[in-house]
């Protein structure tokens, strides 16, 4: 039976906002990611990978806006604080320090975890009924699954 977020059981609200909040706190650490590879990245592909990271980490951020904020219309509390982020994230932080091609396979497997935490919480969603969560968990595990592609393409040779 499809829910709205109003219609929800407590529970089935605290497990889907736990799920999400485990999908902003990785898009969290990953835009922080991408604008470090962004202001960071050298090398004969500087230009695109540059542009790409600036990409990456401006859809990111609105990500993450809209997923915190389907935490609230769920009626929980959206983490907000990098140490809550970076302790909940699969994703890690890195110093900037790599080669671009490092950047590059860095970067796949942040977008590759996204998708895979995206898709995990969109489930959670559909097993609750709650197919608003679930469609923007899907809307948003193709784009990191897209974001994915594009890196993994530069990676091909």
């Amino acid at each position: 039976m499809t829910q709205t977020a109003a219609a929800l059981s407590t529970d089935a609200k605290t497990a889907i906002a736990d799920a999400l909040n485990q999908s902003v706190a990785e898009t969290a650490v990953t835009t922080m990611l991408a604008q470090n590879f962004h202001w960071n990245v050298k090398g004969m592909a500087f230009g695109p990978l540059h542009d790409l990271f600036q990409k990456i980490y401006e859809d990111h951020f609105l990500g993450q806006d809209d997923l915190a904020e389907r935490v609230r219309a769920l009626d929980d509390h959206a983490e907000g604080t990098l140490a809550g982020m970076l302790k909940r994230s699969k994703v890690a932080e890195h110093d900037g320090h790599a080669t671009d091609q490092e950047m590059i396979r860095i970067m796949m497997e942040a977008q590759e975890t996204l998708a895979s935490t995206l898709a995990g919480c969109g489930a959670l969603a559909a097993d609750h009924g709650d197919t608003l969560t679930e469609d923007l968990c899907i809307a948003r595990g193709q784009t990191h699954e897209k974001f994915a592609w594009f890196l993994r393409s530069h990676l091909a040779g």
